[in-house]
């Protein structure tokens, strides 16, 4: 097997506490992040040969931020090199990336320049056999959209495996384009499609239900789930294995579940209540870390999204973008929730 090579956009998140502490205590803690690192890093923790490929500036920042990585056995031999900075983000220390309180700082960052064209997608795929993005990538401009479409089309004729993350960052999306105008192209060429029955709607045109959300029942969303992941199959042949997460705030904790439909049937995972929380960032990203952590390695698919599932769970828990838990915490969390 070769190695997992995740794509994205490397972000700095910047966490000032949201009553301006920071300013008198000039302390503003942050995190070195973006969906897809967050990712290979969980990956290369649970021993999967684990590359990350970004645009970054030729500067010393990058230089120590890729040590960085390189430090956590995250192959960055692939890394392009060039345009003027590295992309940014501010969020309030606790708060969700879905918050109205975030900020994006990456205009005319080093990824978002990304041209077609620029890159040798055989050389940066030689070596790879499964290929992982985000919908967060094309919501940055069009020529980003178009350099996500040359890789897919690229790692698609290698016979690579293809994921993609309908991650959704409204904020984002200024550039005159719906993501259902762009995301349908891209996800044509993956096999896994992750996401929630939400996500499916706004980037894939799934419509859901009205009054859905105002239900608020478990059996309803599983439900809804194996109906969006049947039409998501039938849309997109391809497509083998569909996942959903569903994440509810409750008291000050979260309410968490997920399912996977293949082979023609939903699965859904042990739920998983929570009183309090330390950080919702990259909850998301562990759980498909997590996924294809198992398919990587052959594992069945109810096992697959267990361990996923805890995963994403354990990480409400670990103050950063990316996980810091090993597959030895993540198999205990299992054990103690059965």
């Amino acid at each position: 097997m070769g190695k997992v090579l995740s794509f994205g956009e490397l972000l700095l998140r910047i966490c000032p506490d949201g009553d301006g502490e920071w300013l008198a205590e000039n302390k503003l803690p942050f995190y070195v992040g973006g969906a897809e690192l967050n990712v290979a890093t969980a990956l290369a923790l649970w021993d999967i040969p684990s590359a990350y490929f970004t645009a970054l500036p030729e500067n010393f920042m990058s230089e120590q931020i890729i040590s960085y990585m390189d430090a956590r056995d995250i192959d960055t031999s692939k890394i392009h090199h060039g345009g003027d900075r590295i992309g940014l983000y501010y969020l309030p220390k606790g708060k969700d990336l879905k918050n109205a309180g975030v900020i994006y700082d990456r205009a005319n960052s080093a990824f978002a320049t990304l041209q077609t064209g620029a890159i040798d997608w055989d050389k940066v795929l030689d070596g790879v056999t499964w290929f992982h993005f985000s919908a967060i990538c094309p919501a940055l401009n069009q020529a980003a959209a178009d350099v996500c479409l040359e890789a897919v089309k690229a790692a698609s004729e290698k016979g690579i495996t293809i994921s993609i993350d309908l991650n959704f960052r409204a904020k984002l999306w200024q550039y005159g384009k719906q993501p259902s105008e762009i995301v349908p192209q891209l996800a044509q060429y993956c096999d896994l499609i992750m996401g929630n029955i939400w996500a499916a709607e706004k980037m894939l045109n799934i419509p859901v239900p009205e009054g859905i959300v105002e239900a608020d029942d478990k059996n309803t969303y599983i439900e809804q789930a194996k109906k969006t992941s049947e039409e998501i199959i039938k849309q997109y042949p391809k497509c083998k294995w569909v996942a959903n997460t569903f994440r509810f705030d409750y008291n000050q904790g979260i309410r968490y579940y997920t399912a996977l439909y293949t082979a023609n049937e939903l699965l859904v995972s042990k739920e998983y209540l929570s009183e309090k929380i330390l950080d919702k960032v990259g909850s998301g990203d562990c759980f498909m870390a997590g996924l294809i952590y198992g398919f990587y390695q052959g594992n069945n698919p109810l096992d697959t999204l267990d361990f996923a599932t805890a995963a994403a769970y354990n990480k409400l828990y670990i103050p950063s973008d990316a996980t810091t838990a090993t597959v030895a915490d993540v198999k205990k969390t299992l054990a103690e929730n059965d």
